[in-house]
């Protein structure tokens, strides 16, 4: 064993400090690379002229993100920066703020796409936002105007069935008054949302469903962004929530590019991934 006497402890001292100050040093060379590793790794968050615009989605009620893996697929296939944003389902203007928070992220150009009730979002939180928003795109969505709620705009036309299958959950809100969220009952899901999808897969989307606010289905659209921007429409004809002539009306309304997928249900985008896609990068192609 060697012995360290005290008059050695100063030097020890200096030579451990040495060792430090050169630790931080070589910590300090190697941190801007790994702030580039990461950089690179969160994508093209600012794209530059000529890039491709980011496909922002949006889902609807009764559903998540994960009802867009088949788009985000294949759009992240042909080269778009994609981000399926959580929609909060609590009502439009606050649902839009939300919203409007991803693409201030963003920041570059944007193709921001809405299903169901991610429509009506889409509508608000793209108003006065041309230089960002490229293009609008409704898939078995809801295209609101000025005013109107998205249960008036369903039940304008026959033939949705979503009344007869909800399951409202009451629940009190942070300023104690009381709010009622709505679910699709498990056992109806598949007939009622997902009637083309494997069954496997519609129970699973049963299961996760993420719950509406029933107010946000009555409250009033304040913004129509379709007005002002370009926008393209995919009707599901077999769509059991909002009704295909009410798709119709509100795509011929807003002077949309419309195709129709016959025999698709609601869960168009789970569904029928490739005809969701060739919409989105019919529009983005044509606004670039």
């Amino acid at each position: 064993m060697n012995a360290t006497s005290p008059a050695d402890t100063p030097r020890r001292l200096a030579v451990l400090a040495a060792a430090g100050v050169a630790a931080l040093a070589t910590a300090a060379v190697a941190l801007p690379g790994r702030q580039a590793e990461a950089a690179a790794d969160k994508g093209p968050q600012h794209p530059g002229k000529g890039a491709k615009p980011t496909v922002v989605l949006e889902h609807g009620a009764f559903a998540d993100a994960s009802s867009w893996d088949g788009v985000v697929e294949r759009l992240q296939r042909e080269g778009y920066p994609v981000v399926a944003a959580a929609n909060p389902l609590r009502g439009p203007a606050s649902d839009a703020a939300h919203l409007r928070g991803v693409l201030d992220n963003i920041g570059g150009p944007v193709v921001l796409v809405g299903h169901s009730y991610g429509g009506t979002v889409i509508s608000q939180a793209a108003a006065g936002r041309e230089d960002q928003v490229r293009a609008l795109v409704y898939i078995a969505a809801f295209l609101p105007d000025t005013g109107e709620t998205s249960l008036e705009l369903s039940d304008k036309f026959p033939g949705s069935t979503l009344g007869d299958v909800l399951d409202p959950a009451p629940h009190t809100l942070p300023d104690g008054q009381q709010g009622t969220d709505l679910y699709i009952r498990q056992d109806r899901f598949r007939q009622q949302f997902a009637a083309d999808v494997p069954a496997g897969k519609a129970r699973l989307m049963a299961a996760g469903q993420r719950p509406i606010a029933a107010a946000a289905l009555e409250e009033k659209s304040t913004e129509a962004a379709w007005k002002t921007i370009p926008s393209w429409s995919l009707i599901a004809t077999q769509d059991r929530n909002i009704p295909p002539a009410a798709q119709r009306f509100m795509s011929e309304r807003a002077g949309s590019r419309t195709v129709e997928v016959e025999g698709a249900s609601h869960a168009v985008s789970v569904s029928r991934p490739d005809a969701v896609t060739r919409v989105i990068t019919d529009a983005a192609t044509r606004t670039r």
